[in-house]
């Protein structure tokens, strides 16, 4: 149930910014941006299971907090971050003067 959970908050996030991207710069921004999300998903997916594997049993800390789901949390935190990063909108002297 956590982990159906994590996967539709990156699946909402997805149509968010490929959304946002394709009517600010384009059709082709917004595919490449999925495509982006979609590689550091699965890279990150790969290296928090690595991690996970290494702190914990396959087991987890329960039925519906298992190892998978633990990675993917990490996972969602790390993106959380990162993407925070990525995707603020930087303003300029000239957008303050707007305001």
């Amino acid at each position: 149930m956590i982990t159906a959970f994590i996967f539709f908050l990156h699946f909402i996030f997805l149509l968010i910014i490929f959304t946002k991207k394709w009517q600010d710069e384009g059709l082709s921004s917004g595919f490449i941006n999925l495509a982006l999300i979609g590689i550091l998903f699965a890279v990150g997916w790969t290296i928090t299971g690595l991690i996970a594997k290494l702190v914990m049993e396959p087991e987890g800390f329960g039925i519906y907090y298992d190892r998978d789901t633990f990675s993917l949390t990490l996972l969602t935190i790390a993106e959380f971050f990162f993407y925070k990063f990525y995707y603020q909108e930087t303003s300029t002297a000239i957008d303050k003067e707007k305001q």
